[in-house]
């Protein structure tokens, strides 16, 4: 594999794809820990360090944990990326979903490559839309009920920030397109997969320790297992 990797260098028009997509995903790491303006990420990584060690509240928060881990950190860290791509992602499954039931739809998925850059622009608007809703909410309920947010936030404060949430989401949109269109591979699947991968050690090490603090390593073992069988499946029906 190592050996693959130094001959894809050698290629020149690869190695401009891998180091561009590296430096988007670079970008959208960055863009996942730079805080929104005004907002105390403290109190937020404190909520969920208590959410760790107590598991006492495993409902909803168990939600926000998941949906924090597609976006790389970015919803614990109050990020300029908090929103992810999830909202893109959401638009593009109902965008989907009316192609089977509003004929309007299937007929521009039926009219090949004009059809398709009309079905995108739709989605980009769907999505700006669902991050109109989204950003208000996580503010108010989230980072306002963890007070992170400042003490004297106006409505100008909520305005802009929730502004920058959408142009966050909708930057991020921006990077994976460009990704999938001058970079290696699918740039939504890179991004959430990197994504998850920058929060898979500190898990390791986190379940690492709880797993020695009750003498449970053989838990660890199994989990290890089952996450490489998953992989191997994964890979084999890529392949398939």
């Amino acid at each position: 594999m190592l050996s693959a990797f130094t001959n894809s260098l050698k290629i020149p028009e690869l190695r401009q794809k891998i180091f561009f997509t590296l430096a988007l995903l670079f970008i959208a790491r960055v863009g996942a820990n730079i805080p929104l303006p005004g907002v105390d990420p403290s109190p937020i990584k404190e909520f969920f360090e208590l959410r760790e060690q107590t598991r006492s509240d495993s409902g909803g928060n168990d939600i926000l944990g998941f949906y924090n881990m597609f976006t790389g950190g970015a919803l614990l860290n109050g990020a300029l990326f908090a929103l992810g791509i999830m909202p893109y992602i959401s638009a593009s499954i109902i965008m989907q979903l009316l192609g089977m039931a509003v004929p309007a739809v299937q007929k521009m998925q039926n009219e090949g490559e004009s059809g398709r850059k009309q079905i995108n622009n739709y989605t980009r608007l769907l999505t700006i839309a669902i991050c109109a809703l989204q950003a208000p909410s996580y503010l108010n309920l989230y980072l306002a009920g963890k007070g992170a947010i400042p003490a004297d936030a106006a409505n100008f404060w909520w305005i802009q920030t929730t502004v920058i949430l959408i142009a966050g989401a909708m930057f991020a949109v921006w990077l994976g397109e460009r990704i999938t269109e001058k970079g290696v591979g699918n740039g939504i699947s890179l991004l959430i997969t990197v994504g998850i991968l920058s929060r898979l050690p500190g898990s390791f090490f986190a379940e690492f320790g709880a797993s020695v603090g009750q003498g449970n390593l053989i838990k660890l073992v199994v989990e290890m297992f089952a996450f490489m069988v998953v992989v191997l499946v994964t890979v084999l029906i890529v392949q398939g």
